[in-house]
């Protein structure tokens, strides 16, 4: 079961991944309106404070085939893709492809596409911190690719949803983060205890 934690902002945030020997770490880029959004440079230092076993995830919605070029060249091991997926990307580096209610029925057409290595089921607003009906996901077909579920789940809920759904991985982001504005970013508590919830379930 691998663990991807979403959003990252700061440099102190890569420390709390490391403790808990996550898998996936991602970033928010080339999106303004997102609050957890950075410029390339802005993410760098909190990668290079990454365990080098970390994959590096760059979020994007609808990027550009140049914008892509600059996160592989920047070092990032994937790129997400929420919203449209231009045509050459999957040729460009790995992509995540994100779904989420509107668009799951058109999972068929990127099976048979080699540079997309996995999918990341999302509600319908990602980073809202909402979750969905998860059993809208049963009936989905599964192959060899990466089936990550998201949207919505913090250290309460995981277990149930890795129960219903039996994903390989589940990401998380708002279900991780401090409550209230007196502090932004993630909350090493939460994280502590979404990776436990996590692993319980596994022993």
């Amino acid at each position: 079961m691998q663990i991807k934690i979403c959003g990252l902002t700061k440099v102190k945030e890569a420390e709390y991944l490391n403790r808990n020997h996550v898998d996936l770490a991602g970033f928010v880029l080339f999106y303004e309106k997102s609050r957890r959004n950075l410029t390339i440079e802005q993410a760098k230092p909190v990668m290079e404070a990454l365990l080098p076993e970390i994959r590096k995830v760059a979020v994007t919605v609808s990027p550009t085939a140049e914008q892509v070029r600059q996160i592989k060249a920047a070092g990032f091991d994937y790129v997400q893709v929420h919203g449209s997926l231009e045509p050459e990307i999957p040729d460009i580096m790995p992509v995540l492809k994100a779904f989420n209610l509107t668009d799951m029925d058109r999972l068929p057409e990127y099976e048979k596409c080699t540079g997309i290595r996995g999918y990341v089921f999302d509600a319908a607003e990602p980073g809202s911190g909402k979750t969905f009906d998860w059993d809208l996901l049963k009936e989905l077909p599964r192959g060899e690719k990466l089936f990550l579920l998201a949207g919505g789940l913090h250290a309460g809920n995981v277990a149930q949803a890795i129960r219903a759904v039996q994903p390989d991985g589940v990401d998380v982001s708002s279900g991780v983060e401090y409550d209230g504005e007196a502090e932004r970013g993630k909350d090493p508590a939460k994280i502590d205890a979404f990776v436990r919830s996590v692993r319980e379930i596994l022993d």
